[in-house]
């Protein structure tokens, strides 16, 4: 681990944290997680119990990844970003265990395609986000979604496979229709736009 980061981190006893692994200050490693080798974790971290972070995984800062989240490399985490309890951020669009003769495949068979999730963005427990996709800027993906294709910045999606079903704002809260493509966040007041089936956050 980072030699400057291991004095202001937290890291459990118990919890499995490569040597070449990068773990910003004020961050928490806790029980039973284990984070590979080559992984950046930022500042202001919460790596939950028996987490997983794959080798090379970028987090940004201020991340939480709940309780039995699997994060398989090469995934990109931007700062900011909520994953929920066992949620999976898959790398696999063809995955097999062995080859067509037989054999066992090693990391060299096949090619890892990373989850992306931008700033801002919340997982719900138990959702499965498939190799390569990208979920937009503080979009929601709904507990036990399965989400197979990108999800627009302020998405709320849902259900299997997942599909958009309201906007949200950077509070979370679903957007009330004030009318013209405008909405409004009821906690803030904050106003987006939607134009092309895309939402904006209004000047």
């Amino acid at each position: 681990m980072g030699i400057s980061e291991a004095v202001s981190a937290r890291v459990e006893p118990t919890a499995d944290v490569d040597e070449r692994a990068v773990i910003g200050a004020g961050s928490t490693v806790w029980h039973l997680a284990q984070v590979r080798e080559d992984a950046e974790i930022g500042v202001d971290c919460i790596i939950g119990r028996g987490a997983y972070v794959g080798p090379g995984v970028r987090i940004g800062d201020r991340v939480k990844l709940q309780n039995h989240a699997l994060v398989y490399e090469p995934a990109v985490v931007e700062d900011g970003v909520f994953i929920g309890p066992a949620a999976v951020l898959t790398n696999d669009l063809y995955p097999r265990s062995v080859d067509v003769d037989g054999r066992l495949k090693r990391g060299d068979d096949w090619h890892a395609r990373g989850v992306t999730l931008r700033e801002g963005c919340s997982i719900g427990g138990r959702a499965v986000l498939v190799a390569g996709v990208t979920v937009g800027r503080w979009a929601l993906v709904a507990a036990g979604a399965v989400v197979h294709r990108d999800v627009p910045d302020f998405a709320l999606v849902a259900g299997v496979p997942a599909r958009r079903i309201k906007w949200v704002g950077r509070a979370g809260e679903p957007l009330e229709d004030a009318g013209g493509g405008r909405w409004r966040c009821p906690r803030t007041g904050e106003e987006y736009v939607e134009a092309d089936g895309l939402l904006t956050l209004g000047q």
